[in-house]
């Protein structure tokens, strides 16, 4: 069912936007004029976090049953019992690369894995207060008999250990509150649902493209 929706991108007008600060990201200082419900317009000045799109990868083994997640140290994660999160693969979007290749280019690079086929989750936005980030999720089908160890890419400074956990265990620690960060609680409560769904037409040996609706 369609969604109803009053309003759109055209009851928004931008009256001024100021970079503020230039380094990994981009701090802008935005005046915005926009329709509100109770009539009328409403003026507002906020602070967006500019950054680039990102994709999200659960790799999921059918064979086997489980899934791989990464481990690796969070800057942002300091008022948890650890900044060290339990994650799923993620990178984001290099110009002109499309959401297929950054969705492999990630799995080998954080966890040493070949993504074969792709399953399209969700698209949403993580922090849309105050970042124009959206995240693009999927779960990936990969060989983890050989996973572990600890992968990333020095240049960037990454140091990261592969866990790999049956579908209960993961589960459990996401039920428990092990696995704290939102895209990979929204991946793992996906693969709750879609479990069985998802093992029984990887575990087929029919077609082996992509079930992602992007290139590769």
């Amino acid at each position: 069912m369609k969604r109803p929706q009053q309003f759109d991108l055209g009851d928004v007008d931008i009256k001024r936007s100021e970079l503020v600060y230039q380094g990994f990201y981009q701090m802008h200082s935005l005046t915005v004029r926009h329709a509100a419900y109770k009539g009328g317009q409403v003026e507002i000045t906020r602070e967006l976090m500019v950054r680039p799109d990102a994709v999200v990868v659960l790799p999921y083994d059918p064979k086997l049953d489980v899934v791989v997640l990464i481990e690796q140290y969070r800057v942002g994660a300091h008022k948890g019992p650890t900044p060290w999160l339990i994650e799923c693969v993620a990178g984001l979007i290099e110009p002109d690369e499309s959401l297929a290749s950054v969705a492999r280019r990630e799995a080998e690079e954080e966890a040493g894995l070949m993504v074969d086929r792709l399953h399209f989750i969700c698209e949403y936005f993580p922090s849309p207060g105050g970042s124009n980030e959206k995240i693009t999720l999927y779960a990936g089908e990969v060989d983890a008999r050989e996973a572990g160890g600890v992968h990333g890419l020095d240049v960037e400074g990454e140091d990261i250990l592969v866990r790999k956990l049956s579908v209960t265990e993961a589960l459990t620690w996401l039920t428990e509150g092990h696995i704290n960060n939102a895209a990979s609680i929204i991946a793992l409560q996906w693969l709750a649902l879609h479990h069985d769904e998802l093992r029984a037409r990887w575990s087929s040996s029919g077609d082996r493209t992509d079930s992602s609706g992007v290139g590769s």
